[in-house]
């Protein structure tokens, strides 16, 4: 045989090799794909799947959250089924303490949740079970309950508000402009994440609002990553994935822009020293030497410091728009206690506002900013309530549809009032079961206290300055996909200065 004949049966070889993995390939995906098919179980034929996959329930209802709560209300033990998505959804206070307390090590994040915000979460804290959670989460109690770090995010929070916010307002007050107050606060908050989290300032809040590279591409990772859980199987974003097309191109070069500015910031961190600084990442520098598990924490920060501050302020002051009462009595509490004369209250001032403290609750008990939150069940198990769930399928509880249950909060329980968390005018904590806007158990947020302040003093340095008015107060909100609660369209607000 010549060395030509060698060289074109070699050829020959790997082009039947090539077919023959290509045909593997295929009949593999074909085969997973019916079984992911058969799980699914897309032939039910009862009216909640058929709603869903028609999309019949957008008939009356403007977002599916409302919808979910629909079904709820009218199940006796408040959870529901929805079998073509293999999930188990519930408002039953009993089995959310179950879920988050009692059998929490039955019920972790689980691969698949992991699978969808993995490429923008990696190995961060809200997107991991077992070692690696326990060591970020003990690392993070340290840190967030440390007095100086507490000290630094006020000083943070209060800089933010005197050098960009209050001025802002105050211009568009004078220009008698409508203004997206969603977006200031999305804005306000990721500049304060990003200088808490990095020590890095990117100034999103200045008078000419800027575009960010990075908040324009953080914005798109997570609602891209959002998304994924949307589709009818997760075949199909891990084929698009695979293939680099469509949204997953898109999310992929998001991710890029977020990891080049983390791996230049731990970069500088590293030349610049970081013993002596109090933002997120020096600290953690401090212990772990490992780039991209840095690059994970931090990003898990962001995302936690950003939105749900965010959303958390613009429900508040939708529904504060709609009820003047409400707003004079937080006024006169922040007046009373903070004295005359003094620009801003201090911590233990705010820590005072009883009022004020049940109205943010109220809010975020209406307009949770997470909406809801998944786990995935170990093993076989069954609920306080009797739902059995299989090993292996989704539980979801829903604080948004909790918010609207009669039989937990009452028969005003779509009404805004305050006064629901006040006993002789001094603030009752809520049940963590009955309200798990922050989770509860062993997971509950640990930055609560600190996203709670951030709001309260926004609030508190705004009222007695400001009339901020929705523009369309009594227009239903209308949610965006998301991993958190987005209004489509913003908040549209028309913003006048008070006469003190």
């Amino acid at each position: 045989m010549s060395l030509l004949e060698g060289f074109v049966s070699l050829e020959s070889m790997c082009a039947t090799c090539g077919l023959l993995f290509f045909c593997f390939t295929l009949v593999f995906s074909c085969f997973s794909l019916l079984v992911f098919i058969s799980r699914m179980k897309p032939w039910c034929n009862c009216d909640v799947c058929k709603s869903y996959l028609t999309i019949s329930w957008s008939n009356k209802f403007v977002n599916l959250c409302d919808w979910y709560t629909h079904l709820m209300r009218k199940s006796q033990t408040g959870t529901i089924h929805v079998h073509v998505l293999g999930n188990t959804i519930t408002s039953n206070p009993d089995n959310v303490e179950y879920i988050l307390k009692t059998n929490f090590h039955n019920y972790p994040k689980g691969k698949p949740f992991s699978a969808i915000l993995g490429d923008l979460l990696g190995q961060g804290i809200f997107n991991v079970d077992g070692h690696s959670w326990k060591f970020q989460r003990k690392m993070a109690s340290l840190e967030l309950g440390s007095v100086a770090i507490r000290a630094h995010a006020m000083e943070l929070v209060n800089e933010e508000i005197h050098a960009r916010l209050l001025p802002l307002m105050a211009s568009t007050a004078r220009a008698q402009r409508v203004l997206d107050l969603q977006d200031i606060f999305t804005r306000f908050s990721f500049d304060n994440i990003c200088k808490f989290s990095f020590g890095m300032d990117p100034a999103c809040l200045v008078p000419t609002l800027p575009v960010s590279d990075l908040a324009v591409a953080f914005d798109l990772a997570t609602k891209l990553s959002a998304e994924r859980a949307m589709n009818a199987s997760p075949f199909i974003w891990k084929a698009k994935r695979l293939l680099n097309m469509g949204s997953e191109k898109k999310l992929k070069d998001a991710i890029k822009v977020v990891n080049d500015v983390a791996k230049e910031m731990i970069k500088q961190r590293r030349e610049m020293g970081f013993n002596k600084r109090n933002d997120l990442l020096s600290r953690f520098m401090a212990s772990i030497d490992d780039d991209v598990y840095l690059r994970d924490i931090v990003v898990s920060f962001l995302l936690a410091g950003r939105d749900t501050v965010a959303s958390g302020l613009t429900g508040f002051f939708y529904l504060l728009s709609k009820s003047p009462e409400v707003e004079a009595l937080i006024r006169e509490e922040v007046g009373r206690v903070a004295g005359p004369g003094q620009e801003f209250p201090s911590f233990e001032q705010i820590r005072q506002m009883h009022y004020l403290n049940a109205a943010v609750h109220e809010s975020m008990r209406l307009f949770p900013p997470i909406q809801f939150d998944s786990k995935y069940a170990s093993e076989d198990d069954v609920l306080p309530d009797g739902t059995f769930v299989r090993r292996g399928s989704r539980i979801t509880y829903h604080p948004y549809a909790m918010a609207r249950m009669d039989n937990i909060w009452g028969p005003d329980c779509l009404e805004f009032r305050p006064e629901r968390w006040l006993r002789h005018g001094v603030f009752v904590p809520p049940c963590p079961f009955k309200y798990p806007v922050f989770q509860a158990g062993v997971r509950v947020c640990l930055g609560k206290d600190l996203a709670l302040t951030e709001m309260k003093s926004i609030v508190a340095a705004l009222l007695p300055r400001f009339h901020i008015r929705v523009v369309q107060p009594d227009q239903e909100p209308r949610f965006a996909p998301g991993l958190t609660a987005t209004l489509r369209g913003g908040l549209p607000v028309r913003v006048s200065e008070r006469k003190c």
